[in-house]
């Protein structure tokens, strides 16, 4: 059943006997289940940093001795942080509870570059999006301690604003913002969303995004893309709004939803990694080379997210001057 609603009536068993056909009320409505945190309309965060190129990285290296890479091998295994429903990026076999997809596969080849060939030396966090920088610097906005991952791989775009608290990888995908709907909405790309409701990440740059539209849409935020598509399917919003690599993942889940209309901005994705940790990034980046060079990167996109959104290449690494 694709709507997700939960009904408004218990079956009561026991002392209380089975209720007949004819004791269950006429008319009463299901309760629609709606997701915690959910803003409608969404708070369009600000943007207050100064500019950058924030595809600029480091230049591949080697690890060094007491650096980051050091202390995940004494460790025995990579902290990994990944979103907690992105599906086509990294979600978990219901079945055989093994970590699944793109990016769940991109963590692989760095663990085997660390581990001397031992692909399966991670250990996999589910982050939240509001989460996700947290977990990279070990303390939240108010320098409260919280767990610390090595790295996140969860989708996330590069911007000015997040450099300014982590470092990012090399870019491993040029991802652009798209449009997610129900099959036969009507709507056709961004120029048909005037009035419309249209769901993000709370923390994404996607908020700000929608709201700046010359079609002025609603922007509505959830904790995470998979509650903008309980949304979508409840019929509470009428579109879904983010890097289509995410988006592969929720038409995928749902085939009564499509991808519509063209990118309207570039989303560069990169592993962020704590800014002190140079010398992981350096080495993540000789990783990202040779994933480009042997053809592996081009392997696991026609894999996992070609099917919905296309073939693509590998995006050209920028690297800082030093």
């Amino acid at each position: 059943m694709r709507i997700l609603v939960v009904v408004a009536a218990a079956v009561l068993v026991g002392a209380c006997g089975a209720q007949t056909q004819d004791s269950v009320p006429v008319g009463v409505p299901s309760v629609v289940v709606l997701p915690s945190g959910v803003q409608d309309p969404a708070v369009v965060p600000d943007v207050s940093t100064k500019p950058c190129n924030p595809k600029e990285s480091l230049r591949p290296g080697p690890s060094v001795s007491g650096g980051a890479v050091a202390e995940i091998k004494a460790r025995g295994r990579l902290v990994l942080g990944v979103g907690s429903s992105a599906y086509l990026l990294s979600h978990r076999d219901p079945i055989s509870g093994r970590m699944l997809g793109f990016e769940a596969e991109i963590a692989r080849e760095i663990s085997a570059a660390i581990f001397d060939g031992d692909r399966d030396k991670i250990q996999f966090r589910s982050l939240n999006a509001a989460e996700r920088i947290s977990a990279v610097r070990g303390v939240d906005d108010s320098g409260k301690p919280v767990e610390r991952v090595d790295m996140v791989m969860a989708g996330m775009t590069m911007t000015c604003d997040r450099r300014e608290k982590v470092a990012f990888s090399a870019e491993y995908y040029s991802a652009g913002q798209r449009i997610l709907v129900n099959k036969g909405s009507g709507i056709r790309s961004k120029d048909d969303l005037g009035g419309r409701k249209v769901c993000a990440s709370a923390t994404s740059t996607n908020i700000r995004t929608l709201a700046e539209l010359p079609a002025k849409p609603i922007p509505v935020a959830a904790a995470n893309t998979s509650d903008c598509l309980l949304l979508l399917q409840q019929g509470q919003i009428d579109a879904v709004s983010t890097g289509d690599v995410i988006l592969a993942g929720l038409a995928a889940q749902d085939k009564a939803t499509e991808i519509v209309g063209p990118s309207f901005t570039e989303e560069p994705t990169g592993i962020a990694i704590k800014r002190e940790s140079s010398d992981l990034v350096r080495f993540v980046n000789g990783v990202l080379e040779s994933m480009r060079a042997s053809g592996k990167w081009q392997t696991l996109q026609g894999d996992w997210l070609s099917e919905y959104i296309g073939g693509a290449t590998p995006p050209v690494p920028v690297y800082a001057v030093e």
